[in-house]
């Protein structure tokens, strides 16, 4: 029934959506008010980020060190950064990282924003707590929008995430990423098995739409 709907409700949702968000838009999410422009993931119309932020928001933030890979809109980065927490935002996407440096301006939160593919660009050190809102699409990305969306054909980001994580951990750090039942959870799974992670699901939220997971990868 759920996957009815979910088609039924991609065909009248998704075109009414697309439009919506080829111009700039505002979100204001706690305080954090975000101008969010159509190259940049939303994260008020997509339930991941929303997710992660709430279980983020229940771990002690305060001095920690945080990395939000991929940060896209920069919310759970600010939300952080706002707890206390020492922040590094990352994307690979340049419109991303442009309005990052906007938003954090506009709202007076500290950030370390730095334009990377993955850890390719990040000095190596290790953070308190990881935070990923992973493309799990199986697709090439053709455009800096579609790497939000989009991790390769055989889900290439997920070979090169796993290769270089030990590299930003220490032993008591966090690594947060959430998934939905829409994407290969099995193959990324391998992923980190093949590259000493185990993937262990500490939450699942289902809606109308999917069923999304929040994975803690422990070495």
């Amino acid at each position: 029934m759920r996957r009815a709907i979910k088609q039924l409700t991609t065909r009248l949702y998704k075109p009414l959506l697309v439009k919506y968000l080829s111009a700039t838009r505002l979100y204001t999410y706690k305080g954090i008010r975000l101008v969010i422009p159509p190259a940049v993931f939303h994260p008020g119309f997509f339930f991941s980020t929303r997710l992660l932020l709430r279980y983020i928001a229940s771990l002690p933030l305060k001095n920690k060190s945080l990395l939000e890979l991929g940060a896209g809109s920069g919310l759970i980065a600010m939300y952080a950064a706002r707890q206390s927490a020492q922040v590094t935002a990352t994307d690979i996407n340049p419109v991303a990282i442009h309005s990052l440096e906007m938003n954090a301006r506009s709202n007076r939160i500290p950030l370390t924003i730095i334009k990377s593919d993955l850890f390719t660009d990040i000095p190596q050190q290790s953070f308190d707590l990881i935070a990923i809102n992973p493309p799990y699409y199986k697709k090439q990305p053709q455009t800096p929008a579609e790497y939000a969306w989009y991790c390769g054909e055989e889900g290439e980001y997920f070979q090169q995430l796993f290769s270089g994580l030990k590299q930003y951990t220490h032993a008591q750090t966090t690594v947060l990423m959430v998934l939905s039942d829409g994407c290969d959870v099995d193959m990324i799974k391998r992923m980190a098995a093949g590259n000493g992670f185990k993937m262990n699901c500490v939450f699942t939220k289902a809606n109308w739409l999917e069923v999304s997971y929040i994975f803690k990868v422990e070495n």
